[in-house]
């Protein structure tokens, strides 16, 4: 299994080089960026995003929250000295967690694998699904084994699908993969999701009438069982 990336963005010449030595050490890919200048592009394949909140130009807070809107499922983690509980309140709104300096290299690394573990990032990078779908998530492709051909999915039906992958057997709300998906709050009635839903079905499953890779949970939500 290849090696979990991190992106690091730390503009303190001391702390990253002494964060990027110990990571690498415990077997981590190690991405350090000392701003947050075109961040985004810098976001593929990334598992997991160390961010400072105090950076040259734009801010953590800034930077987080475009970072969560271009990558609503990739985890945030926000290094920060400021410990006031406002500003806590104010990176939770985004990030996954918030570890105030000075640190332990040891909790900081503890607190990575919570995020890698409850973002699926332990999962392989092929997945079977069903008798006929293989999906690499390293190269975010999805293939029909039976044919052998490539599954056209738009750029919304991989989320919706990786959401899955990222909680395999777990009953997913539709608020969970709204929040996930679109980073917003789900509005009760809309039925955007169903939409792609069922466009994943005719494109993943054999008979979508009667799916066995999207899995309805009356009353619940949806899962999707590895």
């Amino acid at each position: 299994m290849k090696a979990k990336r991190i992106l690091y963005i730390e503009d303190n010449l001391e702390i990253g080089r002494w964060v990027q030595e110990e990571l690498e050490k415990r077997g981590y890919a190690f991405r350090w960026q000392l701003s947050g200048e075109n961040v985004e592009d810098e976001i593929q394949g990334s598992d997991v995003v160390i961010l400072d909140i105090m950076l040259p130009g734009l801010d953590g807070f800034t930077i987080g929250q475009r970072l969560k809107k271009a990558a609503p499922s990739l985890p945030i983690l926000l290094l920060s000295a400021r410990a006031a509980v406002d500003d806590k309140l104010q990176g939770l709104q985004f990030a996954d967690d918030y570890v105030t300096k000075p640190f332990h290299l040891d909790e900081l690394a503890a607190r990575i694998e919570v995020l890698l573990r409850r973002n699926g990032a332990g999962l392989p990078d092929h997945i079977k699904l069903g008798q006929h779908i293989l999906v690499d998530l390293s190269g975010r492709t999805v293939t029909n084994e039976r044919t052998g051909e490539e599954v056209n999915l738009t750029g919304k039906q991989y989320q919706i699908l990786e959401c899955f992958l990222r909680h395999p057997n777990q009953i997913l709300t539709q608020e969970q993969i709204w929040a996930a998906v679109w980073g917003e709050s789900y509005i009760h009635g809309d039925k955007a999701l169903s939409v792609h839903i069922r466009h994943l079905r005719k494109k993943l499953e054999q008979d979508p009438d009667e799916p066995e890779i999207i899995q309805t949970v009356r009353g619940i939500g949806y899962r999707v069982k590895i």
